[in-house]
């Protein structure tokens, strides 16, 4: 698997989550330029990185949605163990 290039946004995003960062998507526009931040989560869960996106209510009642990074739940290790079993590889 090819390493994140470190002169995208991608990067960019993925050393913020990695240093702790929760960002939404209009910080991530602000400080890296990235207009679809979902799209930059996928490309750093595609290299095998478990990014979460957590919906909450801000005061104003519209919903905000923060990324950060984690830690993969049991049940995701088990089904990538599963898929290698069974041939499923990248």
């Amino acid at each position: 698997m090819k390493a994140i290039s470190k002169t995208t946004k991608t990067y960019k995003l993925f050393s913020a989550l990695q240093e702790g960062q929760k960002l939404t998507a209009s910080e991530a526009a602000k400080r890296f330029g990235i207009k679809n931040i979902s799209a930059e989560a996928s490309r750093i869960r595609a290299h095998g990185y478990a990014v979460y996106a957590n919906t909450r209510k801000a005061g104003n009642g519209v919903n905000v949605t923060t990324y950060e990074l984690g830690k993969p739940s049991r049940n995701i290790v088990a089904l990538g163990y599963k898929a290698a079993a069974m041939g499923i590889t990248l």
